[in-house]
């Protein structure tokens, strides 16, 4: 539930002098599978009442029956992040919205001389014109009422660009520039905003990986997957990460105003920033080819 905030503090349910204790109703993006429908499922049981959007709101038969069985206020929205027109019929009424959560994301995955202008224009229409529709639909109404937050899922790869994934890193580069310039512009309004940066975890998010065609047998093809299979060895004791971590840093993010701007979840995330922002980039790229046994 929202707490009560500091007397010189107006929280985000706050209007001027008002505070209002009550749950919130939370608009997530991507929320028919990983980590969108693990933080939908995380906020309904504690008893907010969640808008679970989809491009294709059949995907969420087995969410809306979950709801039904446990009693949980969740509502299936269509929303498709690339068109415009539904992002505007889906936040018809952005004033009924409390927080946006911006999940919604894919990867284009290839090395950079076979990224083409439509693969490219893909990639950042989801990962990032995506979210800026969305934070515009909302942003108006939250300005003069003075209180919302919003919490872009970034990645680690919005710090660090890994090989071949240079098409996704970019997405999520412009994502936290988004977010970080949007923090300096509204905070004093009373809007909060976070950056969630996961690193790897196990969910059907490699499903969705788009490759150009020129991918499959390519010299690239057989590096990135000695580079891919080399970031094991950032695991720890090998037992994968549990995805309900992400899924809770987007809950604290979206209902505790003590949440720093930026939040890293994973071992990997922690090691590799903690390691590129304490050394110059050819340290950086020396210390991770030496961790990582990854070669030319």
């Amino acid at each position: 539930m929202w707490g009560p905030v500091g007397a010189d503090t107006c929280g985000e349910l706050c209007v001027k002098d008002r505070i209002f204790h009550r749950m919130a109703t939370i608009l997530i993006t991507g929320s028919n599978s990983g980590f969108g429908r693990l933080a939908v499922l995380t906020l309904a049981r504690q008893g907010h009442q969640v808008v679970a959007t989809m491009r294709t709101v059949s995907k969420g038969d087995g969410l809306r029956r979950l709801a039904e069985s446990e009693g949980l206020d969740i509502e299936i929205r269509q929303l498709d992040v690339t068109d415009p027109d539904s992002v505007e019929a889906a936040i018809a009424d952005p004033a009924g919205i409390d927080v946006l959560v911006n999940n919604a994301g894919f990867e284009v995955q290839g090395a950079i001389e076979q990224i083409d202008d439509v693969l490219m224009q893909r990639q950042l229409e989801t990962n990032v014109m995506g979210p800026l529709r969305t934070m515009r639909a909302v942003l108006p109404a939250w300005s003069e009422r003075g209180s919302g937050v919003i919490v872009n899922v970034s990645s680690i790869a919005g710090r660090v660009a890994p090989p071949y994934s240079g098409a996704y890193a970019a997405s999520k580069h412009a994502l936290e520039a988004l977010t970080e310039s949007l923090h300096f512009e509204v905070s004093h309004l009373g809007i909060r905003v976070h950056l969630i940066e996961p690193g790897r975890f196990p969910t059907n998010f490699s499903d969705n990986i788009v490759f150009p065609p020129t991918w499959e047998g390519s010299p690239h093809e057989d590096r990135a997957l000695i580079f891919r299979d080399s970031l094991t060895s950032l695991d720890g004791d090998g037992t994968p990460a549990d995805p309900q971590f992400v899924a809770d840093a987007i809950v604290r993010a979206a209902t505790d105003p003590s949440t720093p701007f930026r939040t890293l979840v994973g071992g990997d995330a922690e090691l590799i920033d903690a390691t590129k922002t304490s050394m110059s980039f050819e340290d950086f790229e020396t210390t991770m080819r030496t961790a990582l046994d990854w070669h030319d």
